[in-house]
Order: C-alpha cells, then sequence, then structure tokens
C-alpha cells in the first residue's frame, strides 16, 4: 500500500502554492463553486485550500452540507484547523478516493482540484467519484495535465524524481484525455487555461454523471 502520508511536502505546501494561489488560480477555484448546491465532496482536501471559496459559496443562500477526504495525516490536519478560521462546517474524512466511505448516488458534485496527480490508482478513483455521483450530478475538476511537445517529454523525463518530491504527483499524467473519454460522464464543460504558464498545463470543467448505465465500466 502505498504511504499517504508526506509530512515535509504537507508543511511545504501552502507557503510554495500561494503566490499561484493568489495570482491565477482564485478564478478558477471560484469557477469550482459557482451556483453550488446540495450535498458536495471535495475529492483530496489537502490542506484545504478550497475552504474559502466554499465558505463564500455558503453565503450565496444555497443549502449546502459539505464533506471532505484526505488520507494524509498531516494534511488532514492543516485542513481542520484551516476549517475551524474559517468557521466553516465540513466533515473530514481519513480515506483515499479509491475507497470512499459514502453510500451510492450520495452526492450532487464531486469536486477534484489538483488532486487526481496524485491519486495512485486513477482509475478506481474515478469509479468511485462515478458511484457516489448521483445521476445527473456534477464532477467539476481542476487539474494539471501532461504538456504537449517538448515540454511534454520534459516531463516525462522529470516524472520519477517528481513523484518523490512532491507527495506522489504524478507530472505527466494524461488525466483530461481519461475524464473526457470516460462514457460514464457527459462534458458539459472544459477549457484549457491559457493564464497559467504552459510549463504546468492545467485544465478546468464539468462532467454530468450520466443516468442509466453501468458504473462499474469506464466504457458501455
Amino acid at each position: 500500500m502505498t504511504d499517504p502520508s508526506h509530512p515535509i511536502f504537507a508543511r511545504l505546501y501552502d507557503p510554495v502554492m500561494k503566490p499561484a494561489e493568489l495570482s491565477v488560480l482564485a478564478d478558477h477555484r471560484r469557477y469550482l463553486v459557482d451556483k453550488l448546491a446540495g450535498r458536495v465532496l471535495d475529492l483530496g482536501t489537502g490542506t484545504g485550500a478550497m475552504f474559502p471559496y466554499f465558505t463564500e459559496a455558503a453565503t450565496d443562500g444555497d443549502d449546502l452540507t459539505l464533506f471532505a477526504i484526505e488520507p494524509d495525516p498531516h494534511m488532514r490536519r492543516q485542513a481542520v484547523e484551516r476549517a475551524r478560521e474559517l468557521g466553516l462546517d465540513i466533515e473530514i474524512e481519513s480515506a483515499g478516493a479509491e475507497t470512499l466511505p459514502f453510500a451510492d448516488d450520495s452526492f450532487d458534485v464531486v469536486i477534484a482540484s489538483l488532486v487526481f496527480c496524485t491519486i495512485p490508482d486513477f482509475d478506481t478513483a474515478l469509479s468511485e467519484v462515478a458511484r457516489v455521483l448521483k445521476p445527473g450530478g456534477e464532477f467539476r475538476f481542476l487539474e494539471h495535465v501532461r504538456g504537449e511537445g517538448a515540454i511534454g517529454v520534459a516531463h516525462d523525463v522529470l516524472a520519477p524524481a517528481w513523484h518523490t518530491v512532491a507527495g506522489g504527483c504524478h507530472l505527466n499524467r494524461n488525466t483530461h484525455e481519461i475524464f473526457r473519454n470516460d462514457e460514464r460522464f457527459e462534458l458539459v464543460d472544459y477549457t484549457r487555461l491559457e493564464n497559467i504558464p504552459q510549463v504546468v498545463p492545467t485544465v478546468r470543467g464539468t462532467l454530468k454523471r450520466r443516468r442509466g448505465g453501468s458504473i462499474l465500466s469506464r466504457f458501455v
């Protein structure tokens, strides 16, 4: 089993990411919470980067019930503290994305922000997203992906070392292609972000869980 604990990475994550959070990621995180309502799961919440935006969404008047999972105990501890500081009512579970401790069809929205790069078993995690989403529910994502051309080759070369120092992150995952080609979901929105340096290509989008059909297979 992959060890989910990365104490040094967890301690450095917020200071390292703060410039990007302030300069380019804020608008895209707000995209993830636009008109948010119902039961919502933050998949791999990390240190709680989405929490300020959930707080904003909660003040807009829509009824929200928030849940999160985070397997890394060091990140989860920081997330709990951030929720406390913000006064955010959110239940944070110690669980990985491959084994979600929730019933079938139990969420209106699942959100993934810069998390699928770190999940060891990508396909199983996406199957779990499909399982816990209600038919017609939304999967909203913000993810960095493998680059194209020379940048993609550089990502392939750097990926093993990056995986070691960056908390298990897979630098060269084609996350966007896997999302877009999964027959359990309808592609509602997809954008390749232009205001983020292309050394770290990033995409955002929304998938809708199809009604009917099997949730156990990626292809029908």
